[in-house]
């Protein structure tokens, strides 16, 4: 609960505050809107008519459909998420309890609690990867209790999260295979199986399904690759995900147990792309990679503590206490940080008074955005991103304007539409909404 608490905490306060990053969180919500509303889900933010099935696999986020019928809005979102990722820590601190005693599994708890990469995501908005998660740590939790055709369970709705998740079950069903294949052959027949589902689902999912919602009939992410695999590009940032991945959060130990190849799809794809975006700690790219890292570290300490060497005997025996440390030091500097700051629970007067700006445009309209107006108009507008509205001429246009991109906001709106007329309708701290003429 306390996890819960101060995830949907920090995310809500700063989706209170305008401190939305991106348009993933409006993304997101339209889809689910659609998924509430019994309709196809239609994001117009990626385009007019845009099936998001065509953009990533994720039919998953239809889970949400009915807490945001009852509640819609963008936070249902962002507390969902907040439990998703509280949740996960069940099966973390309760394996490692299971192996290391229950003091220092509540260690490896709280190290992953306050894992930077699950507060990274926390503070990223929404993103699909919030339930795959708890999948993938309930899974690990069940093949470290040798329940294999739970682990095998728990795997398999992976794929229904995103398109590349279907390595990720075959890297755990190759994980129980491993394990099973003397005492339990046929459980390891099994988990065969499932692994070349996982990588069929994949395969099928790239070159089929999602072209087949795909407008362009393809994968629009095959650009990401660009003219080959990018492996040496940004070495450097590559080297330094790595080391933040497995230093503070398992003091490279991690590395002693096969669970760890369940981290191997996700850091591939990631390090093969041409997009730098991917390479880094910042954003919700490394969060389904903590629940890998922390059991991998609960799974290899047993055997580091029975060691011939007295000095990883002793290592061993200290890390849970030195991970938790680590995790508390390093929040200091990360993204719950900001919890401890009184300025973070009040809500600024530009807040209202841009809120009370957008609250101008009627529901039901038509609504060309973007960052910043279009998660506040998601849940009552119908939502078009800027410069993308193919033949629609909106009603409104609202701008996020702070930073002064735009000299000239009637121009840029003749540019934008130049046989519509617009007129300011009203400002504020940088916001712009304008009203088409009749």
């Amino acid at each position: 609960m306390a996890l819960f608490a101060t995830y949907a905490t920090l995310s809500t306060l700063r989706h209170r505050h305008l401190g939305t990053r991106s348009w993933d969180l409006g993304i997101f919500e339209q889809a689910v809107r659609a998924y509430a509303q019994l309709r196809a889900p239609v994001v117009d933010l990626k385009g007019p008519g845009f099936n998001v099935l065509g953009d990533h696999f994720s039919p998953v986020t239809a889970l949400l459909a009915p807490a945001y019928r009852l509640f819609p809005t963008p936070v249902t979102l962002l507390v969902a998420q907040a439990a998703l990722f509280a949740l996960s820590a069940v099966p973390v601190t309760r394996a490692a309890a299971r192996l290391l005693g229950r003091g220092q599994g509540l260690a490896l708890g709280i190290a992953y609690g306050l894992s930077w990469g699950l507060q990274q995501a926390v503070d990223f908005d929404f993103h699909e990867i919030c339930f795959a998660v708890p999948l993938v740590a309930f899974s690990l939790e069940n093949v470290l209790a040798r329940r294999w055709r739970h682990a095998l369970l728990w795997s398999a709705p992976l794929m229904l999260v995103k398109e590349d998740l279907g390595l990720t079950v075959a890297a755990i069903a190759l994980v129980v295979a491993l394990r099973a294949r003397r005492r339990r052959p046929r459980v390891a027949l099994c988990a065969l199986g499932l692994a070349a589902l996982g990588v069929t689902a994949t395969l099928l999912t790239l070159m089929v399904v999602i072209p087949a919602f795909n407008s362009t009939g393809d994968y629009d992410y095959w650009t990401k690759v660009g003219g080959g695999f990018a492996l040496f590009d940004g070495a450097d940032t590559k080297v330094r995900t790595l080391l933040w991945l497995l230093i503070p959060t398992s003091g490279l130990l991690a590395l002693r147990s096969p669970l760890f190849v369940v981290a191997l799809p996700t850091l591939g794809w990631r390090f093969l792309s041409s997009d730098s975006h991917y390479w880094g700690t910042v954003w919700h790219y490394s969060a389904i990679l903590m629940p890998v890292v922390l059991l991998a570290l609960a799974d290899a300490l047993p055997r580091a503590r029975t060691s011939s060497r007295p000095w990883m005997r002793s290592y061993a025996h200290h890390l849970p206490t030195a991970v938790a440390s680590a995790a508390l030091a390093l929040t200091t500097a990360l993204p719950l940080s900001a919890l401890t700051e009184p300025a973070a629970y009040d809500v600024p007067d530009r807040v209202a008074r841009v809120e009370h700006l957008l609250d101008r445009i009627p529901d039901g309209a038509t609504v060309e955005a973007n960052i910043g107006p279009a998660t506040r108009l998601t849940s009552r507008c119908r939502v078009l991103w800027t410069g993308n509205t193919g033949n629609i001429t909106p009603d409104y246009i609202a701008l996020n304007n702070s930073s002064r991109w735009i000299k000239d906001i009637e121009a840029y709106a003749r540019q934008l539409h130049p046989d519509a007329g617009y007129t300011l309708l009203d400002a504020a701290h940088g916001y712009v909404v304008l009203e088409r003429r009749s």
